[in-house]
């Protein structure tokens, strides 16, 4: 089991937690996705460490941005 943490920008209420943590869980071997709306921190736990580009893509999809790794 692998923990990544993620920043996204442009997070402002539940909505936009629920949309996220939607689409990131959808990335294959995603096991589980907290966000934390004040920080805009998302902790990912995976089988393996999700690329890069994937949460990147999952992120775009729910209308947001990732700015870091």
């Amino acid at each position: 089991m692998t923990t990544t943490v993620w920043t996204v920008q442009g997070m402002t209420c539940g909505h936009c937690v629920h949309a996220v943590t939607e689409e990131v869980s959808a990335i294959p071997g995603v096991s589980g996705v907290e966000v934390d709306l004040e920080s805009g921190r998302v902790t990912v736990e995976s089988a393996e460490a999700p690329s890069e580009d994937a949460v990147r893509a999952a992120v775009d999809e729910a209308g947001y941005t990732l700015v870091t790794a």
